[in-house]
């Protein structure tokens, strides 16, 4: 099992400063932090500094900033991790045992909206039933494994997709504890809404069309 002095956590931001000192503050003591910023015009670099995290820069993209980091990292268990999701206290102590498997916390939106919880029950349905965590459920992966299944590919969007369906549904292992996302994306946009178009997206990226075609269709 992993412990903090093997570990490297990995957050890909855009114009986080909002929600990155509480997902900073929830990670505690327990690892390598490396922030990859993609040209935040909010300070956000400056205050992953502030808040101790070490910071690189990379081309805008989730999968590119998350290649950099990982090829930036120097332990051999990697917690790969949306700028705007917090982890639940007990999280360091819920993960995967040996090298051979990739980690997924619970989906949780920081909202008391009815519309929220239908929201988790879909994705812990999808998580089972499809084999389909995503990205912001956070990803535990050791290096090893990650380096087998062929790395992070630098896509601008999907890249957790992708990641999942090249690891495989076998590989992957539910942890008991929470990633606590911020709602504010399906407040903003409308729960039904934002739903809808990110299973479109995901549609097209079955049917093959090129990420950065979604891209353009996922604003």
């Amino acid at each position: 099992m992993a412990t903090a002095a093997d570990l490297s956590i990995i957050i890909p931001t855009l114009n986080a400063a909002a929600f990155l000192p509480g997902t900073l503050a929830a990670l505690g003591d327990h690892g390598e932090i490396i922030v990859v910023d993609g040209g935040s015009t909010d300070g956000t670099p400056e205050l992953a500094i502030a808040l101790g995290a070490r910071v690189l820069t990379a081309p805008r993209g989730r999968g590119t900033q998350l290649a950099a980091g990982i090829a930036a990292a120097t332990r051999p268990w990697l917690l790969l991790l949306h700028a705007d999701t917090r982890l639940s206290p007990d999280w360091h102590a819920k993960r995967p045992v040996d090298t051979a498997h990739v980690g997924y916390f619970r989906f949780v939106l920081d909202s008391d909206d009815p519309r929220a919880r239908r929201l988790e029950r879909l994705v812990a349905w999808r998580s089972r039933a499809l084999g389909l965590p995503y990205g912001d459920q956070g990803l535990l992966i050791h290096r090893d494994l990650l380096r087998a299944v062929g790395g992070m590919r630098p896509l601008p969007l999907m890249e957790d997709v992708d990641l999942i369906r090249r690891l495989g549904r076998h590989r992957l292992v539910p942890l008991a504890a929470d990633a606590v996302t911020s709602a504010h994306k399906w407040e903003r946009q409308g729960y039904l809404r934002r739903s809808t178009r990110n299973l479109f997206c995901l549609s097209l990226w079955f049917a093959g069309v090129p990420p950065e075609k979604i891209q353009r269709l996922y604003g």
